[in-house]
C-alpha cells in the first residue's frame, strides 16, 4: 500500500485482487446506517471464509471493530442456512441455545 492511501482506494485494490483470482467477496456498499464495527470484507475462496477489516498503515481500529473481531475469533462453529417466516420457531430455538 502506498504510503497516505485511502482504506477505499486499498479496498478497490483488494476487491479487483479478489476478482482476479476468482473470490468471492462482500462489502457494505455504503455504511450510513449500518451496525457499526463490522469488517469491511467477507471473501470466500473455499476451503477459507476470510473476514477482513482494512486500514491505512496508520489507521488505528475503533473500540466497537476490536469488540466486533474478538467475538468473530471466538466463533468455533460456522453455521449457514437459510430462514423464512415459517422457520419462526426453529429460528427463536437456534438464537436461544
Amino acid at each position: 500500500m502506498i504510503p497516505g492511501e485511502s482504506e477505499k482506494h486499498f479496498q478497490a485494490e483488494v476487491t479487483r485482487f479478489c476478482k482476479a483470482v476468482h473470490a468471492r467477496v462482500y462489502f457494505t456498499q455504503r455504511s450510513k446506517g449500518s451496525p457499526e464495527g463490522w469488517p469491511d470484507l467477507i471473501i470466500l475462496k473455499p476451503p477459507f471464509m476470510r473476514i477482513r477489516e482494512l486500514k491505512t498503515n496508520t489507521g488505528g481500529l475503533s473500540l466497537p471493530q476490536r469488540e466486533t473481531i474478538d467475538l468473530i475469533k471466538a466463533c468455533t462453529q460456522f453455521d449457514v442456512d437459510v430462514w423464512r417466516p415459517r422457520d419462526w420457531q426453529r429460528i427463536v430455538e437456534e438464537l436461544s441455545a
